[in-house]
């Protein structure tokens, strides 16, 4: 057996590619790493990132069977939840309060562009 080595991406559905990679490379501020004709598939593949990290998050074409605007269970890290918050919040994102709850580290949700629920953790 060849084994499972680590995570390379997990899949995220979107309404707009366009607008997807406005809101996750400008106003999140992760970097665009492939965006790729893909027709079989209906769009393109797109991968995007947090710099320096090894997984990414694809922006695949919503459909039937992967409907947008869920949660995403993705929880991303940042070290300082509450200026990453106040940061987001100022560029008009659908965010929660930061939660702190004991023995937790601060955490909040957030929306992107098409109500897909992500987390921030601070770590």
């Amino acid at each position: 057996m060849s084994g499972i080595t680590g995570i390379w991406a997990t899949g995220v559905p979107v309404k707009d590619q366009d607008k997807a990679v406005e809101f996750y490379v400008g106003v999140l501020g992760m970097e665009k790493r492939r965006d790729v004709p893909l027709g079989e598939f209906g769009g393109r593949w797109i991968e995007v990132a947090p710099a320096g990290s090894p997984t990414t998050i694809a922006l695949v074409p919503a459909g039937d069977e992967s409907p947008a605007g869920r949660s995403t269970e993705i929880r991303l890290a940042t070290g300082d939840a509450e200026a990453l918050h106040d940061e987001l919040r100022a560029k008009g994102v659908d965010a929660d309060d930061v939660l702190h709850w004991q023995g937790a580290p601060p955490m909040f949700a957030f929306r992107d562009q098409d109500g897909n629920g992500l987390s921030v953790t601070q770590v």
